[in-house]
């Protein structure tokens, strides 16, 4: 959950065109619904607290300064936290897809030296189911599987199991790029396999295959999808 309350026209919005995503001011995934629009959230901490899930990260001394912005005419949203040892750059987006979408968020260092946090809490059906989740060496993940959905989390980043949660501790230097991956599959199939290591960062950085553009409000008040 947001560590500072978000007016709801404060949330920047993250698609693929079929799923979407709700970032915080803070930087915080407080909603987000896979693997289409009308599909449960498994993130919806907008509507209770962290029990209901969410996806954040935090440096661990205190923010001076935020500022936040689209990436030219895309929907990849772009959150600077600034402290007083350094600054980075929280890259998030939803990429096009086929049959597994997947939000990729990646922490670029700015200035200085940055020590964050990440803290992964899954609760699929509005907060109201709480996944088995499992460390799967042969998919290089954790996978959290509940009835007919599963997500698989994917990062360089050493990761490990809190208190029903996944919990990260890293240090972000200057130009450092550090991809963090959330994919959803039918549980009774495989995960997809990896999409990004540390080597892709540099090219998703210009990634802008939806645009704000793209999406047109009909007469009615609607959104339609249109292609360029």
């Amino acid at each position: 959950m947001a560590k500072k309350h978000t007016k709801i026209e404060d949330y920047g919005f993250l698609s693929d065109t079929q799923a979407g995503a709700l970032v915080s001011c803070d930087g915080c995934v407080d909603w987000l619904c896979f693997p289409r629009f009308d599909s449960p959230a498994c993130f919806a901490s907008l509507l209770g607290d962290e029990k209901n899930g969410h996806w954040r990260f935090f440096p661990e001394d205190k923010v001076k300064k935020t500022r936040r912005r689209y990436r030219g005419d895309t929907l990849i949203l772009e959150t600077e936290l600034e402290t007083a040892n350094g600054a980075v750059r929280l890259i998030d987006f939803m990429p096009p897809r086929g049959e597994n979408p997947e939000i990729i968020r990646i922490i670029e260092g700015l200035r200085g030296k940055v020590s964050m946090r990440m803290e992964l809490i899954i609760r699929f059906d509005y907060g109201h189911i709480e996944p088995a989740v499992r460390k799967s060496w042969q998919h290089e993940g954790f996978e959290a599987i509940a009835g007919p959905d599963g997500l698989i989390f994917r990062s360089p980043v050493e990761t490990k199991r809190g208190k029903n949660r996944t919990v990260a501790e890293f240090t972000v230097a200057k130009g450092d790029r550090v991809p963090f991956v959330l994919t959803w599959f039918a549980s009774h199939i495989d995960p997809p396999r990896t999409k990004i290591r540390r080597r892709d960062c540099a090219t998703r950085k210009n990634f802008g295959g939806i645009g704000r553009n793209n999406f047109k409000v009909k007469g009615n008040g609607a959104m339609r999808w249109c292609a360029h």
